[in-house]
């Protein structure tokens, strides 16, 4: 135990900054997910159209390329500098996004087109129809691929551990180069998996209750 006690400040420090990275990338994968779904379902081609575009082509890229854009790519551009931390939390949470928004779409098409049709009949707009009438109903037929899509993205933070972003992936490769820190590499390493798995294992648990909740709701 002594990887873990006599580590406390790097253990500490990792996991905040992957739970930072979790939190911070998920809502900007929800809320951007979000409107790129909305827009892959729109009625107007040239939404449809940027949609799918980004859909297409950030999902096809791998997310290491991704992160080596926003970390060594955006410097480049002249932009306001921001910290790795925050580069890789964008690069991840553009890049779950595609995914989110997928999973949405696939949602809104479970609910019967009549629906949809007869909001419009009475008048509502585009974005009522989403918010009030599909979204709604959508959501609980979602819940099970969506939070897949949320444990895929805390396993993928470890990506960020290779952009000097100082979360678990990184422990193993901190407590190695520091001579007067107790443990091995393996030793550290068995202990982040243990982690992740205790941290997918609370994720699930949220995920059955919020199934059980709605499935009696309905």
């Amino acid at each position: 135990m002594d990887v873990i006690f006599g580590n406390l400040d790097l253990w500490g420090e990792a996991i905040a900054n992957t739970l930072m990275v979790f939190f911070i990338g998920g809502i900007i994968a929800l809320v951007l997910g979000f409107i790129v779904g909305a827009m892959r379902v729109s009625p107007v081609p040239i939404a449809r159209g940027v949609g799918t575009a980004y859909v297409n082509i950030i999902r096809n890229t791998p997310l290491t390329l991704v992160f080596f854009f926003f970390v060594f790519g955006y410097p480049q551009l002249g932009l306001p500098e921001l910290s790795n931390t925050v580069l890789g939390i964008l690069a991840i949470g553009i890049y779950t996004a595609t995914y989110v928004a997928e999973v949405l779409r696939a949602g809104i098409n479970t609910v019967p087109v009549g629906q949809a049709e007869a909001a419009r009949a009475i008048g509502l707009p585009f974005g009522q129809v989403m918010s009030l009438v599909i979204l709604p109903q959508a959501f609980r037929s979602v819940v099970p691929p969506m939070m897949s899509v949320f444990i895929a993205l805390l396993k993928n933070t470890t990506v960020a551990a290779g952009f000097s972003i100082a979360e678990l992936a990184a422990l193993r490769a901190t407590i190695n180069d520091a001579p007067d820190r107790p443990g091995n590499p393996m030793e550290v390493l068995l202990w982040v998996a243990l982690v992740f798995v205790v941290l997918v294992f609370i994720m699930s648990a949220i995920q059955r209750y919020l199934e059980n909740r709605w499935r009696i709701a309905r």
